[in-house]
């Protein structure tokens, strides 16, 4: 009966020696009182303790944390934004002391900073340079942070401002602007389109007048070589000039009278259809041109200077 009295006893005493056994994690450190008292930090590992004498005061992470606070302010412009600026700290492993008795409240104090550091220097800038310049904003969180934490055990490895978000209304008339910039541009390029599509245009049509101009005196200037030509043969035979001018004109009225006459969807055109009508326009023709000779040797000889003796 005596035997079994023990065995309570070696029970209590192993539970005992086993609840000073404890384990601490990769990257925690753990924080160590004796009777209140703070005594050790413990690092990864197997750890021991004193049953009932000592005890853990807390387990604290050494992993780079992230902590988003969330800012509502007014830009020098007067308009309201809200901020997201998300703060990377991390414990010092040599301040786990620091961090523990001097800071109940880290999350508190950080998210304090942030927002006194946002407030003084968003009102400094006007909506389009928070957007420009949120890494200049990151900057002084981080500095203002890192300077007043490190006190405290905690090092401010990174801030970002994450969100810039402004008023609904604000938004809307900047979506607004930018789709009126667009449309502006696009105008302006329509514009472009169309005053270049108008000068290739009046650049074909008067690349097609010159080439037009062209084939009619290119066709005239081989109308004016058979006529020579028709002329000369016409000499050789024995008619004269004049003579040979009118059986041309004779010749040419009755073609163009041959070539009406085959068009069958022709308007109603007429035109004098006897030899003499040919002969009236030759003499009608050598009349002007013989009139416009005498006139033009007038003007010469009126407006020959005259020699002063």
């Amino acid at each position: 009966m005596g035997s079994f009295i023990w065995i309570p006893i070696a029970f209590l005493v192993i539970a005992t020696i086993l609840s000073g056994v404890f384990i601490v994690k990769q990257q925690t450190a753990v924080l160590i009182e004796t009777f209140g008292k703070f005594t050790s930090v413990r690092q990864s590992g197997i750890q021991f303790k004193i049953p009932f004498v000592q005890r853990i005061a807390a387990r604290i992470g050494l992993k780079i944390q992230q902590l988003d606070v969330i800012i509502e302010t007014k830009t020098l412009d007067d308009v309201f934004v809200k901020l997201k600026v998300s703060v990377q700290y991390v414990v010092i492993r040599e301040k786990v002391y620091d961090a523990y008795y001097k800071l109940e409240y880290p999350h508190e104090q950080i998210t304090s900073y942030v927002f006194d550091v946002v407030r003084a220097e968003v009102p400094k800038m006007k909506l389009d340079d928070v957007f420009v310049k949120k890494d200049d904003i990151a900057i002084a969180v981080k500095s203002e942070l890192q300077e007043a934490m490190l006190d405290y055990g905690f090092d401010i490895i990174k801030t970002l401002v994450t969100d810039i978000d402004p008023d609904a209304q604000v938004k809307e008339a900047m979506n607004r602007i930018n789709a009126s910039e667009r449309q502006k541009t696009a105008a302006q390029f329509e514009g472009d389109a169309a005053r270049i599509l108008i000068v290739e245009k009046a650049k074909a049509e008067a690349e097609s007048k010159r080439l037009q101009g062209q084939g009619i005196a290119d066709q005239r200037r081989e109308i004016a070589r058979g006529l020579e030509e028709s002329v000369e043969v016409l000499n050789k035979v024995g008619i004269n000039s004049q003579e040979a001018s009118a059986l041309i004109v004779v010749t040419q009225h009755y073609d163009t009278l041959q070539s009406i006459g085959e068009e069958t969807n022709t308007n109603l055109i007429l035109l004098p259809n006897s030899p003499q009508a040919g002969s009236d326009m030759l003499n009608n023709m050598v009349a002007s041109f013989t009139a416009s000779n005498m006139i033009g040797e007038s003007m010469k000889k009126t407006n020959k200077p005259k020699i002063k003796d």
